[in-house]
């Protein structure tokens, strides 16, 4: 099948986050006394809601892990933010679907403001009709609720002429509770295991191969 409208996940999907994501977390920690000593083990950070991870991973009350999101965004608004790296062949993909008149937006865990900075900076924003984001203030954070909210905005849009692409479960149920089919990408943060349990329609193992399908 040939989608008309592409929703892309930001984190893992498009660009490598890992050292600012990481770092941010290990700032907002240190505020605890917490040390890290290996960063992979906050992976896990990298793609759901920061206070869903700081209560998931380090057992932290609502309270105290909004308290941590600003910790993290002290680091991560002027620093963390562009430690980060567009992945292999993703502009080049990004400029195919344009060519083919696809529909592309952004759908991300990600506030808002920091989406579009990091979209300008690596210049990919020139490539997107809409962003969908969260909110600062953490009313809108789950995949889901992002991608609902970015298919109104969408308009009267066929859902099954929409594909969502990313790389973590969250992704791939957002989709699914939008009734959207999914495709799971395997070069970001989610291993296939968990895009297959999670019940993508499709994987891909480079950003070429996404844009087989529209």
């Amino acid at each position: 099948m040939k989608y008309k409208c592409c929703l892309f996940d930001l984190d893992g999907t498009l660009t490598d986050p890992g050292l600012g994501i990481t770092n941010s977390v290990m700032h907002a920690l240190r505020k605890y006394g917490i040390e890290v000593a290996d960063r992979s083990e906050l992976y896990p950070f990298i793609g759901p809601p920061l206070t869903d991870s700081f209560s998931k991973y380090f057992g932290f009350s609502q309270e105290q892990a909004l308290q941590a999101v600003d910790y993290y965004r002290e680091y991560f608004r002027d620093d963390g933010i562009f430690e980060n790296l567009v992945y292999e062949g993703i502009p080049e993909m990004l400029a195919d679907l344009r060519e083919k008149g696809v529909v592309i937006a952004l759908a991300t865990s990600k506030p808002f403001e920091f989406s579009v900075r990091i979209l300008e900076h690596f210049d990919l924003y020139q490539y997107f009709d809409h962003i969908g984001a969260a909110t600062m203030d953490g009313k809108i954070s789950k995949k889901a609720d992002v991608i609902a909210n970015l298919l109104t905005e969408l308009g009267p849009a066929d859902k099954g002429s929409v594909l969502m692409v990313g790389d973590r479960d969250q992704d791939i149920l957002g989709a699914k509770e939008n009734g959207l089919a999914s495709l799971g990408v395997l070069w970001g943060y989610g291993p296939e295991e968990e895009l297959k349990g999670a019940g993508a329609d499709y994987l891909a193992s480079s950003p070429a191969d996404v844009a087989e399908y529209f």
